[in-house]
């Protein structure tokens, strides 16, 4: 607030308030551009089984600079537009995720491209699991809905049971 006092001291208010109006409106305009290429490369890295960690953390980045761009003041502004200018957004994510403090989060997953692999499930014990799909056929008489027991559990008939 006191350098955009001083710089209405200097300009004048009105200009001083259209600066202002201007960054905001130049803010939103770069931060909707950016924010469409870095979902394109998000995208793209997903397709490819990439993990797109500088994309995401370059997303956060124009999340934090649109909105220093909607705040009024030069500093804000200034912080802002160096969230938003690719040139500048990059190398200081990239050096983010180079740091030591960033790297302790990791990601353990077998993702590969086209989604997860087969059997890569795990069962409520952390143990593989395996999905098997079935169907059956209710046969229940009583008032027993939807082929449930009355406790609630799904009911097996003779010929649904396993052998």
């Amino acid at each position: 607030m006191v350098i955009l006092i001083k710089v209405g001291g200097i300009i004048g208010p009105l200009p001083t308030v259209g600066l202002v109006v201007l960054t905001a409106i130049c803010g939103v305009w770069l931060l909707r551009l950016e924010g469409i290429a870095t979902l394109t490369r998000v995208q793209e890295k997903l397709q490819r089984g990439e993990i797109p960690e500088t994309e995401l953390l370059e997303g956060i980045m124009l999340i934090i600079g649109g909105a220093l761009l909607l705040t009024p003041g030069f500093a804000t502004d200034i912080i802002g537009f160096i969230c938003l200018i690719p040139g500048l957004r990059r190398p200081l994510a990239a050096r983010i995720i180079r740091s030591s403090s960033f790297s302790q989060f990791q990601m353990h997953t077998r993702f590969q491209a086209g989604g997860f692999q087969a059997g890569s499930f795990r069962n409520h014990d952390g143990q593989p699991g395996h999905t098997i799909d079935g169907e059956f056929v209710s046969e229940s008489g009583g008032s027993e809905s939807n082929s449930e027991s009355a406790a609630g559990r799904p009911r097996l008939d003779k010929q649904d049971r396993p052998q």
